[in-house]
């Protein structure tokens, strides 16, 4: 097999070896580079010619870490793990730290994981100012492995060594200077040569020469560094209940400075070994490639086609939705044009857009000069001859099919016939909406989640007629706008919406037939959802609740659990966290508490059901609770995918993730499925429709995946796509 990266090793007339690590894209640390580089190292040592060290990484980057893809194999078993302290304490620490001879780090474009690591071996660290040095391993399950557990607290202290590794954030070259991070700050054309003038002058006791992991002016007294570590325990604790690893990193880093440096080394290895075999790491390595692997689409991206340049969009509708979308595209910089039906509500859109940037403004996130100047990328209309030579259109107006319909065949018109015609419908068929045109080939599905500048997915739905060039340009969009892009056909509620409508039905079905409300919401967020489908159903208003549920009561009638809960309520004037009363009760700061009155609403339902109280489902476990909720969800992701609608799990899993807040540590739905198994799941669910009726009945490819004890993921071959 054709080595991973490598390292190669140049000596200078004046004796100083530079070590170049080079795998790119960003030259990470995979088992072939670790190996040469540690090779590069010992030649170094040996030479007679060599005085003293510089590493750095090829083409301005340093390096971003160890190689993600390898975990797959590890995890598999199908490549060999290097042995526990192979990097940190053999080549880290035994040859870079405690060799004769200096090492500098020559840090430029990122210093990640365990790029950063391979620097803090050395004596010195000199870094350019827009260089980005953290160590981001928490959010893939692990801890840092090559040292950085042990080297970070006693170069910049305890405190902020902990902030960096718990949250995962880098912090740029100033910050690290200031922090003790790096020893100078120099621009990128003056990066070697100063990198090499200071290796030299620790050689020559001009400069201190530093081992790091010997450090101590940083590190508190004993029983102020127990505190320091006691606050972060309880911190991870509240805000993570779920996750260990975070709770593993500090066990660590409190090894080393009760047990000394050495120690916590040793420690550091063998958990980062379990950890990497994780059931949190697998899911969260998952999700990693899954993000990555959603622009790949077969029959679209695979044609060659390059995305053309959007230079102008075009939104209709400034409401909720109309003003997020135009907010993310200001911010990448995109010209919009936005238009409204009348002035009033024109103004009040470009007021939601100017607020949505005053609020990165107050949080420190955006400069006044840049706010003036993305909100001048926004321009507002009441016609469409603006619309000219727009590239794309968005449209984004109330869910009204004669509306769309009209709004598509003036778009036609006006617009440039290269233009894409993009709707953000969340439930209405693109076909429908785009009958009345001649121009179905380049209408198109950009579903965006609220608020559409905060969501981080992006729903790009086609249907039979999408030309793959349009579907290429949006895709290209989503990456600009920072959204991470999933491909879906056209069905009710697409992907998402689709795979999730059963969550909040599932939960209406277990509280008419005697479960608690505010356990079920409890369970739920215990799970690690951000908020029961009560909650949610509050939140998103008991009006947009009602809309959505009757679209799949007419579509999918044999599979849906028509509760009268939400209309008995709304008709009591009770609309969700808007009208301060829903299933919660809202006060002044919008903080829910549960309301003994639902208890009368619950009992008029469960009449109208003609259902009566299950004693089993008064005392459901969490367990259970999570299962009657969630198994229903992967039953309908089952069908999403077995029809085609999705073209791999991994994207199901992605848009679980991104778009309803499913935790990412269980890898998204398909993924934490398969972990129960699927004759689990089909044995569940078939009890289930037995006892409480059709809405649980295992779909056909759920049941054949069980027969054979299959992945649910692992898509078989179903027929016709319907993408």
């Amino acid at each position: 097999m054709a080595a991973r990266g490598r390292t190669t090793l140049e000596v200078g007339a004046d004796g100083v070896a530079i070590i170049t690590i080079i795998n790119p894209p960003v030259n990470s640390l995979s088992i072939d580079v670790l190996n040469s580089l540690k090779e590069s190292y010992e030649e170094a040592l040996r030479r007679d010619d060599v005085k003293a060290v510089v590493v750095t990484g090829a083409k301005g980057k340093f390096s971003g870490g160890f190689d993600i893809s390898a975990f797959g194999g590890l995890q598999g078993g199908k490549v060999a793990a290097p042995k526990p302290g192979y990097v940190s304490v053999e080549i880290l620490t035994d040859i870079v730290d405690a060799s004769r001879k200096p090492s500098v780090a020559a840090i430029d474009g990122l210093a990640l994981g365990g790029g950063l690591e391979v620097a803090m071996g050395c004596h010195a660290r000199i870094s350019t100012p827009n260089a980005q040095l953290g160590l981001p391993e928490l959010q893939l399950g692990i801890i840092p492995g090559f040292g950085g557990t042990q080297r970070l607290p006693r170069l910049v202290g305890l405190a902020k060594a902990l902030e960096m590794m718990l949250s995962s954030k880098p912090v740029k070259g100033q910050e690290a200077l200031n922090l003790g991070l790096v020893d100078a700050v120099v621009s990128p054309n003056e990066l070697l040569d100063t990198a090499c003038r200071w290796a030299l002058d620790i050689l020559e006791r001009r400069k201190p020469w530093v081992s790091s992991l010997h450090k101590t002016d940083k590190i508190e007294p004993l029983g102020e560094a127990r505190e320091i570590l006691k606050f972060a325990r309880a911190q991870i604790r509240k805000q993570a209940p779920n996750l260990n690893h975070p709770l593993v990193c500090i066990d660590v880093v409190e090894e080393g400075i009760v047990s000394g440096p050495r120690a916590g080394l040793w420690k550091e290895a063998e958990e980062f070994q379990k950890l990497v075999y994780s059931d949190t790491c697998k899911a969260l390595v998952h999700v990693f490639f899954s993000q990555r692997g959603t622009t790949k689409v077969p029959g679209v991206t695979d044609l060659g086609l390059a995305p053309r340049q959007i230079k102008k969009v075009g939104i209709l509708g400034g409401g909720l939705m109309g003003s997020g979308i135009a907010t993310a595209l200001i911010l990448s910089n995109y010209p919009v044009i936005l238009k409204e039906v009348n002035d009033k509500f024109l103004q009040a859109g470009i007021g939601r857009v100017r607020a949505n940037l005053q609020s990165r403004v107050k949080k420190g996130r955006m400069s006044q000069e840049k706010f003036d100047k993305t909100l001048s990328l926004l321009k507002g209309s009441l016609d469409y001859e603006s619309f000219r030579d727009v590239d794309m259109v968005i449209e984004a107006v109330i869910e009204d099919i004669n509306l769309k319909q009209k709004i598509f065949a003036d778009l036609e018109k006006y617009c440039p016939p290269h233009c894409i015609l993009a709707s953000n419908t969340s439930t209405i068929d693109l076909n429908l909406i785009g009958e009345k045109t001649g121009s179905q080939d380049r209408i198109i599905g950009a579903h965006f989640f609220s608020p559409a500048h905060v969501m981080p997915l992006l729903e790009i739905v086609r249907t039979q007629k999408t030309s793959p060039q349009a579907i290429v340009d949006l895709l290209d969009v989503g990456k600009k706008i920072r959204k991470t892009p999933v491909v879906v056909g056209n069905c009710t509620g697409f992907a998402v919406n689709r795979m999730f409508f059963p969550y909040t039905q599932a939960a209406l079905l277990l509280v008419e037939r005697g479960a608690d409300v505010y356990k079920i919401d409890k369970a739920i967020t215990k799970f690690g959802m951000p908020m029961g489908p009560f909650r949610l159903c509050d939140l998103v208003g008991f009006g947009v609740a009602i809309a959505t549920g009757g679209q799949y009561v007419m579509n999918f009638p044999e599979r849906t659990y028509k509760s009268m809960l939400i209309p008995i309520m709304q008709e009591d004037k009770r609309g969700g966290e808007a009208t301060r009363r829903g299933f919660y009760v809202y006060d002044d700061r919008r903080k829910a508490s549960p309301d003994p009155e639902i208890k009368k609403y619950i009992e008029k339902a469960r009449e109208m059901s003609g259902v009566s109280i299950d004693p089993k489902l008064t005392k459901l476990s969490d367990k259970d609770i999570v299962e009657m909720t969630f198994l229903p969800v992967v039953n309908e992701a089952c069908r999403v995918l077995a029809e085609g609608i999705a073209i791999k799990a991994s994207d199901l899993d992605i848009a679980g993730v991104m778009g309803m807040g499913f935790p990412p540590y269980r890898g998204g739905v398909l993924f934490w499925a398969d972990t129960l198994g699927s004759k689990y799941i089909y044995s569940k669910l078939n009890e289930w429709s037995k006892m409480y009726g059709a809405f649980f009945e295992p779909c056909s490819y759920l049941a054949e995946r069980a027969s054979k004890g299959a992945p649910l993921s692992l898509k078989m071959d179903t027929g016709k796509s319907r993408l």
